[in-house]
């Protein structure tokens, strides 16, 4: 938790980001995260400073638990002084206990957002899904949590100004709003209508423009003229039988000639990020085992 320190911006977890999310299609399946079309909504979430700490807190835990369909899954939430935003005991339940730091008992607005994360971490934990380290667990935790309906907490939760900032969650800013695009841009939906925070809205802008760009790289049809160009002169250094094989410098496409003599090209799926491989011979239509996107190519 950011809390009056620099806060980190850009996209500097964008490899794991894009891995957290197809590690959730594998570990989901596609039908799964449909289920999870709608987001939390705001009217469940919110906490009033007239509302009993206590009880307010057990009754946001327990629409985060529904959310997540965890119905036999109770959290014991508490406060206490500590560094973190929160911390959550993962054990085989069905009861978990949850600690939020003792400034949500001043700052209530902001108790989803926390406990939107750590009620992840017990989703997660009972899918037996994790990364091996720490830091790319938390990323994989965030990323879950935005691209499964309750993120948009995560985000609204990050205020800066010249004299304090705040922000919760391992991803920045532009990262979160990179994975709500991503969620935005599945269900057609649209999380910024939810935002109380001015920073919110722009980082959520910068992360949709960060997401579009998925979609507009070759050999989609989308692509533009000179990322067009750039992969034809790739190609074309790939069809010499002495440099096939070789991958695109800074590209996420490559090339190789397997079986000998058929150039084949493999690229990440916009959607879900797993490689998809389609033979080299102009306009194909190509879809995505794992997320069904379909994709319209001109390799």
């Amino acid at each position: 938790m950011a809390n009056g320190g620099p806060v980190e911006h850009g996209f500097p977890h964008l490899e794991t980001v894009r891995e957290a999310v197809t590690a959730l299609y594998r570990r989901l399946s596609y039908d799964t995260v449909r289920t999870f079309s709608a987001s939390v909504a705001p009217v469940d979430v919110a906490f009033c400073d007239t509302d009993d700490l206590y009880l307010g807190t057990q009754r946001v835990a327990h629409e985060l638990v529904r959310h997540y369909r965890l119905p036999d899954a109770r959290m014991i939430v508490s406060f206490r002084e500590m560094t973190h935003a929160a911390n959550v005991e993962l054990t085989a339940g069905p009861e978990y206990f949850i600690e939020l730091n003792d400034r949500f008992r001043t700052h209530r607005r902001d108790i989803g957002a926390a406990l939107a994360h750590e009620v992840m971490h017990v989703y997660l934990h009972r899918l037996d899904l994790s990364f091996p380290s720490t830091r790319a667990n938390e990323i994989l935790t965030d990323t879950a949590t935005t691209y499964l309906g309750a993120g948009w907490l995560l985000l609204d939760a990050y205020r800066e100004d010249a004299a304090s900032s705040q922000k919760l969650g391992y991803l920045t800013p532009e990262e979160f709003g990179y994975v709500l695009a991503k969620r935005a841009l599945l269900f057609g939906e649209d999380p910024s209508v939810w935002f109380t925070s001015p920073q919110a809205y722009t980082a959520y802008g910068r992360g949709m423009a960060r997401a579009r760009r998925d979609a507009q790289q070759p050999p989609l049809t989308a692509a533009g003229w000179a990322g067009r160009r750039r992969y034809a002169r790739d190609r074309r250094h790939a069809q010499d039988p002495h440099a096939a094989g070789a991958a695109a410098d800074g590209d996420a496409y490559s090339f190789s000639a397997q079986p000998p003599g058929q150039l084949r090209v493999s690229f990440p799926c916009p959607t879900c990020h797993q490689r998809i491989r389609v033979p080299v011979r102009g306009r194909v239509r190509a879809r995505c085992g794992l997320c069904r996107t379909v994709l319209e190519c001109d390799t």
